[in-house]
């Protein structure tokens, strides 16, 4: 899950805790001592979700059904995949969303973490989050991730297949994300 499956499924919680949840990907290590308790909770829920998906029978199956040579980068690309299709479940393609606004003033509130230092800025300028209800964007973003990876862009080689693989990987999505909302969303419903 990316920035807003992460927002999503933290929505009802403080914006404190909210924002943890969108910067804990530039949080590195176990000591969080420097952060305030809501923002640490938002971190680890974060990584608690990342976890659950990570080790989720329909990524296994997904990733078992990804090319040889990108497999490895498959989480990667499956991440922003995610939040295309729970950017179409919000109907961001036609709305604008109340938790998109919020997302945003609390990334851009204060700096993110060094290692999200350059794509916050970007991601909130560019309106990426409402922008992943368009696929052809999504698989965008995903080649350019790779392109700052080392070596050859195997994000940018993964596209095609998950151009080839949509419809199918929309029913995984439908199988995966009812289950990631039970065990993960906090607290009652939020806006969305």
């Amino acid at each position: 899950m990316n920035f807003l499956a992460h927002a999503w499924l933290a929505r009802s919680g403080s914006d404190e805790f909210l924002w943890g949840n969108l910067i804990a990907d530039g949080v590195k290590g176990s000591d969080l001592s420097a952060w305030p308790a809501a923002v640490v909770e938002g971190i680890r829920h974060h990584r608690r979700v990342d976890a659950y998906v990570d080790t989720h029978p329909v990524v296994a199956e997904i990733r078992r059904r990804a090319p040889d040579r990108q497999r490895r980068y498959a989480g990667i690309a499956l991440d922003l995949v995610w939040d295309h299709f729970v950017a179409r479940e919000m109907g961001l393609q036609v709305q604008r969303s109340p938790l998109v606004t919020r997302s945003y003033r609390l990334l851009s509130a204060r700096p993110a973490p060094a290692r999200l230092a350059t794509l916050v800025p970007a991601l909130v300028e560019q309106d990426w989050l409402h922008r992943y209800a368009d696929f052809a964007f999504t698989c965008r973003a995903i080649a350019g991730i790779g392109q700052r990876l080392a070596g050859p862009n195997r994000l940018a080689e993964l596209v095609p297949w998950l151009e080839e693989e949509h419809a199918r990987l929309s029913h995984d999505f439908q199988r995966l994300w009812p289950e990631v909302r039970q065990a993960l969303e906090v607290g009652g419903v939020g806006e969305v």
